[in-house]
């Protein structure tokens, strides 16, 4: 089995969502490569699993607005980052999801 097609042993809880932060370039438009100082932290990320949503006063579900695979915007500093077989996963809010990226 390849490593992309490992199943996460993860499942987010309430209206959480576990995402993946996509690779960001290592040089800008012009060829300048930045150092790892100067790189800005990513926050286009990839979803990978999704909890059941978040349950309202009166006890209904809201459903989660993503699926596995969108595309998202997170918020630059939210979530708990974490590893999973070697890879990195950031566990965010629902409300930390900024847009769905369509293609």
């Amino acid at each position: 089995m390849a490593d992309t097609e490992k199943k996460i042993q993860l499942k987010p809880l309430g209206n959480r969502v576990l995402v993946r932060r996509l690779e960001e370039k290592e040089t800008v438009k012009g060829g300048i490569i930045l150092p790892e100082t100067a790189k800005k932290k990513q926050e286009m990320t990839e979803v990978v699993a999704v909890g059941p949503g978040k349950k309202t006063q009166d006890g209904k579900l809201l459903p989660m607005p993503v699926r596995v695979g969108d595309v998202v915007l997170v918020d630059k500093y939210a979530g708990q980052e974490i590893t999973l077989n070697n890879e990195e996963f950031v566990v965010v809010r629902g409300d930390d999801i900024v847009a769905i990226i369509e293609r």
